[in-house]
């Protein structure tokens, strides 16, 4: 008898091992498999190559850009096609612009490391009102109900567009690690386009749980320019989205160019 209980035992202990391993393999599937993406051009249209562009949006066949760096940081609506600047308003020489986003008639522009968000009139550029906040401020964008920001960090932070308040944030993550230097986004259905810093990628994040589910490549767009190879800081930056024509822009700090592009999968 007792070597009949010993053997029920050693069956429970092992079935019940074999659910948890189970339930942690399950566990570990979760992670999305990562499409590989690369950008078709569309076409090109020109960029200010004075522009060290930090936040990028498209409305109705015109631009509003965030440019940055101390003394040069300003907000500027700019003409599509021509990439003629329209109007500009500068931000004070001790503020570094960054990411920009759109809310109904209001245009939110944040800054580096000066924990401070303009907003402006988006008709007259008239200034409207001001937030601040804590830490960086690296990207923003708007999906239609929140804003999400980034601060170079691997998380997005969910804010209310109306008071600027923390509504929640998510860790982003790539294959279960963390995705840092997170820059320029774009809100685009229930995703967050981010361009990470000093690379030429773009990742994709599901706004639901953090997770990049696509890569884009974008290295054959860096223009072969000497100012662009011999400076650091020409990176890639700038991402906007047409939901009417389906396209994507995309642009870079100093870069002369504005690439009209759709994404597609990576050619094997």
């Amino acid at each position: 008898m007792n070597a009949m209980r010993v053997g029920r035992r050693l069956v429970a202990a092992i079935t019940g091992a074999s659910l948890m391993l189970a339930l942690g393999l399950a566990s570990c599937d979760r992670s999305v498999q990562v499409q590989a993406l690369e950008p078709v051009v569309l076409d090109t249209w020109p960029h200010d190559p004075e522009a060290f562009t930090q936040g990028l949006v498209w409305d109705a066949g015109r631009f509003f850009e965030s440019t940055g760096r101390y003394g040069l940081s300003d907000v500027r609506e700019v003409d599509a096609a021509s990439g003629e600047v329209l109007r500009r308003r500068a931000l004070d020489a001790r503020e570094f612009g960054e990411g920009l986003a759109l809310v109904d008639d209001r245009l939110v522009q944040i800054t580096y490391r000066e924990q401070v968000a303009h907003v402006y009139d988006r008709a007259t550029f008239e200034p409207v009102g001001r937030f601040t906040y804590r830490g960086e401020g690296w990207g923003l964008c708007f999906d239609g109900a929140v804003l999400w920001m980034s601060d170079g960090s691997d998380r997005l932070t969910r804010r209310d567009p109306t008071t600027f308040e923390v509504l929640g944030s998510v860790q982003v993550t790539r294959d279960g690690r963390g995705v840092e230097r997170l820059n320029e986004l774009a809100c685009v259905d229930e995703h967050v386009y981010a361009n990470v810093w000093l690379t030429t990628e773009i990742v994709r994040i599901r706004t639901g749980d953090g997770q990049v589910d696509a890569v884009i490549d974008a290295s054959a767009l860096v223009p072969d320019d000497a100012r662009v190879r011999h400076d650091p800081d020409a990176v890639l930056n700038g991402i906007a989205y047409d939901p009417d024509g389906e396209r994507f822009f995309l642009t870079g700090k100093l870069w002369d160019v504005m690439y009209v592009v759709r994404f597609e999968s990576a050619a094997r």
